[in-house]
C-alpha cells in the first residue's frame, strides 16, 4: 500500500494538524472537521436535553443519542444496542466493572488475571475492588518480544480465578493480543474476561461475539472522537444482573424515601445528564473511520510503523521495543538521553510524541527502564512524519553525542 497517497488524501480533513508531525495518537487522536461540525451542531441549533422534554428538538436529540448506541452495537457487532453503556471512558467503563460486577461476585481467595503490559485503569481498579473483597491479583508475563504469554497464562489460571482483565492491544508495545484464545483460556476455568479495547478500536475490526470476550471498554477520544465519552459493552445476561454503580437522576424506575428500583440495563448505569454532544461526536466519528475502513487504516498504520521501525533500528544507540508486528505503536529509547529530552528535542523540531512510563509502570520496570519515547500513528501521518521523527533523533544524537 502506498502510505504517502493514502495520508495525503484524509490528512487534510484534520484541521488540528496543518504541518504538525503529530505522532502521539495513541495518547489521543486529532479529530476529523466531520466530527468537529457534528458537536458543534449538537451544541448548537440541535441542541436538547434527551430522554426528558416532550418537546421537538429533545425528541430528535434523544433519536439521535439513541441512533448512536445502535451504531457503536453494530460496530462492535453487539447482540443488542441494550448491551451497549454510556460511560466518560474505559477508565470509568473498567471502574463500573470491578465495582458493580466485581463487588458482587468476587469473594475472598477469589483470583483476578492480569498482565505485565496493562495500563494503570485496568490495573488500579482491580487493585481497589481486591483490597474491598479479598480477592486477589495475579500476573502474566510477557514474551521475550512483548506479548502477552498466553502459555504461561494458562498454566497459571485456576477455578479461583474469577476474572481476566487484559489489553487487546498494548498502548506501549503495539502489540496485539489473541484475545479470542484468552476468552477460551478463561471460560474454560469459569472465569470471565474483560478486553481493553483503548488501542484496538481505531486499528482493528472488534466483533464481540467472535472475540467471545465478556466486557469490552474503550474511549472516544483515541477513535477520532471527543473526549470525555466511552462504551462498555457488556453481555446483556451480566449487565441485567449487575447493580447499580452510581445513583442519581435518569437510572430510577420509582423513588421513595423507603425504596427505589431501577431501570432496566444500560439505563440502570448512566445516572444524571449524559454527554449528549459526546455520544454525537462519537457516532460521527464511527461514521469517520467506516468511510476509510478499519482495513485500510490498519494496512497504512502497519506500513508506516515498519518504515519507522526500520528506520531507527538503522541509528546508532536506539533501541526499539516491542514486536516486529505492532499496531499503530512503536515505543524507543536513545541510549543515554532521558526520554524527555528526546522528547523535548523533537518538540523543536516540529514533532509531537509522548515520553514517559505511559500510564504503564510495571511494564517499565520489566523493560528496565524508567520510561520510554513513544510514537504513535494515525490515519493522517506519512512518510514525511517518519523522515521528521528521524531528523530529530539523529539531532539528539548530535546534542547528547
Amino acid at each position: 500500500m502506498n502510505a504517502t497517497l493514502l495520508s495525503k488524501s484524509w490528512r487534510a480533513d484534520f484541521p488540528g494538524i496543518a504541518d504538525w508531525h503529530y505522532l502521539d495518537t495513541a495518547a489521543t487522536a486529532q479529530k476529523p472537521a466531520q466530527v468537529i461540525e457534528a458537536i458543534a451542531r449538537a451544541y448548537g441549533e440541535d441542541y436538547a436535553t434527551v430522554h426528558r422534554g416532550v418537546y421537538a428538538r429533545s425528541a430528535n436529540m434523544t433519536l439521535a443519542y439513541e441512533a448512536a448506541r445502535r451504531k457503536v452495537a453494530r460496530f462492535l457487532n453487539a447482540y443488542s444496542d441494550s448491551e451497549i453503556v454510556y460511560v466518560r471512558g474505559a477508565t470509568e467503563a473498567i471502574n463500573l466493572v470491578a465495582h458493580s460486577w466485581g463487588g458482587a461476585n468476587l469473594k475472598p481467595g477469589d483470583r483476578i488475571m492480569l498482565s505485565v503490559l496493562e495500563h494503570h485503569s485496568n490495573i488500579v481498579p482491580w487493585q481497589l475492588i481486591a483490597e474491598r473483597t479479598g480477592a486477589e491479583i495475579d500476573v502474566a508475563p510477557l514474551t521475550e518480544d512483548g506479548r502477552i504469554d498466553l502459555d504461561a497464562m494458562q498454566a497459571m489460571l485456576t477455578p479461583r480465578h474469577k476474572l481476566v482483565a487484559l489489553a487487546h492491544v498494548s498502548n506501549t508495545l503495539g502489540s496485539v493480543l489473541d484475545v479470542r484464545r484468552a476468552a477460551d483460556m478463561a471460560h474454560a476455568v469459569g472465569a470471565k474476561i474483560l478486553i481493553d479495547g483503548c488501542q484496538a478500536v481505531p486499528r482493528l475490526a472488534v466483533d464481540v461475539q467472535a472475540l467471545d470476550c465478556d466486557f469490552y471498554a474503550f474511549s472516544a477520544h483515541k477513535l477520532y472522537g471527543p473526549s470525555g465519552i466511552g462504551i462498555l459493552w457488556t453481555r446483556a445476561e451480566i449487565l441485567d444482573a449487575m447493580p447499580p454503580y452510581q445513583g442519581g437522576g435518569s437510572m430510577i424506575e420509582k423513588v421513595t424515601f423507603e425504596k427505589t428500583t431501577y431501570a432496566p440495563a444500560p439505563t440502570r448505569f448512566e445516572a444524571g445528564t449524559p454527554h449528549i454532544a459526546g455520544v454525537v461526536g462519537l457516532a460521527a466519528a464511527i461514521d469517520y473511520i467506516e468511510q476509510i475502513s478499519l482495513g485500510i487504516i490498519h494496512a497504512h498504520e502497519c506500513a508506516l510503523v515498519e518504515q519507522a521501525r526500520e528506520a531507527l533500528q538503522g541509528l546508532n544507540s536506539v533501541r526499539v521495543f516491542g514486536p516486529e508486528d505492532t499496531a499503530g505503536i512503536l515505543s524507543f529509547e536513545v541510549q543515554g538521553v532521558h526520554p524527555h529530552d528526546v522528547a523535548t528535542i523533537l518538540d523543536e523540531e516540529g514533532v509531537a510524541i509522548r515520553a514517559g512510563h505511559h500510564c504503564a509502570q510495571p511494564l517499565m520496570r520489566h523493560l528496565g527502564v524508567e520510561a520510554t519515547a513513544r510514537a504513535s500513528f494515525g490515519v493522517y501521518n506519512d512518510e514525511n512524519d517518519i523522515a521528521a521523527l528521524v531528523r530529530g533523533i539523529e539531532r539528539v544524537r548530535k546534542i547528547f553525542g
